[in-house]
C-alpha cells in the first residue's frame, strides 16, 4: 500500500475538490478522473468485502479501508456542488458501520442537502438507512450496557424530519431518542417515547412510558416529611 504522505493527501483533496466544483448540481461525478479511480477501488473493496462471511470481520475490514478514501471524501466536501456521488454515500454507510458516527454525519448533512441517493444495491431510500442505522447502532449500544451520543441522534432527526420513510424507522429512532436523553431529561425522553408508540404501537416502550411518567410524577410531589413553617 502506498504510503500517504502530507503532500500526497493534499494532492488527493485538491483534485477532488476540483472534480466535484467542476461537476453541476443533479449530475454525477461519472467522467471525473479522481472519481473514476475511487470508483474502481470501491468495487475492488466490495468484492474483498462479499467474501468475508464474519460480519464483525466486514467491520474491521472496512475500517481498515476507510482511511484510504478520507482526502477524496475531505475534497468533495469541500468543492462538491451536489453531482451524485456513490463513492461518497458508500463511504457515508461504511462510517456507520464502523462507528464513525461524526464522519457519517459530515457526509450525510451534504447528501440530504443536495438529495443525494444510495445506489442501488441499497434498495432502500437514504433518509430510511441513515435513520435506521443510527437507531439500531444506539439501541444496540444501550442493550450492551454503553451509551450514545443523543447529539448524534438528534441531528439524525433534523436531518430525516421531512423524509418518507416507514413508520416504524422513525418510531425506533424516537425509542432510541427515548433511552439516550432518558437520564438527563425524562421529560423530553418521554415526549420521544410516546412519539415512538403512536408510530408503532409494537415500538417496545411501553414499560419504559410507565416507568418515566411514575419517576415524573414523582420528581413533581414534594417531599414526604417536608419540615413544616
Amino acid at each position: 500500500m502506498t504510503i500517504n504522505t502530507p503532500a500526497r493527501a493534499h494532492f488527493a483533496r485538491a483534485t477532488a475538490a476540483r472534480a466535484a466544483a467542476a461537476a453541476e448540481p443533479g449530475q454525477t461525478m461519472v467522467g471525473a478522473t479522481p472519481y473514476e479511480l475511487m470508483l474502481a477501488k470501491l468495487a475492488a473493496d466490495r468484492r474483498a468485502l462479499k467474501g468475508v462471511q464474519s460480519v464483525a470481520r466486514k467491520i474491521d475490514l472496512k475500517r481498515k479501508l476507510l482511511p484510504e478514501y478520507a482526502d477524496y471524501v475531505a475534497g468533495v466536501l469541500i468543492g462538491g456542488r451536489g453531482a451524485q456521488d456513490d463513492v461518497l454515500v458508500t463511504v457515508m454507510v461504511w462510517r456507520i458501520d464502523a462507528g464513525d458516527f461524526s464522519g457519517a454525519l459530515a457526509i450525510a448533512a451534504y447528501a440530504f442537502e443536495h438529495g443525494l441517493t444510495l445506489p442501488d444495491q441499497f434498495e432502500r431510500s437514504l433518509a430510511s438507512l441513515v435513520a435506521e442505522q443510527f437507531a439500531d447502532a444506539a439501541l444496540s449500544a444501550f442493550m450492551d450496557g454503553g451509551t450514545f451520543d443523543a447529539a448524534n441522534l438528534e441531528r439524525v432527526d433534523e436531518l430525516t424530519r421531512d423524509a418518507d420513510m416507514h413508520d416504524q424507522v422513525r418510531a425506533k429512532l424516537y425509542k432510541a431518542l427515548g433511552y439516550a436523553v432518558q437520564d438527563v431529561d425524562p421529560p423530553r425522553a418521554l415526549d420521544y417515547l410516546h412519539r415512538a408508540v403512536s408510530l408503532n404501537d409494537r415500538a417496545g416502550v411501553k414499560k419504559d412510558i410507565d416507568r418515566l411518567s411514575k419517576l415524573i410524577e414523582a420528581a413533581g410531589r414534594p417531599g414526604d416529611g417536608a419540615a413544616g413553617p
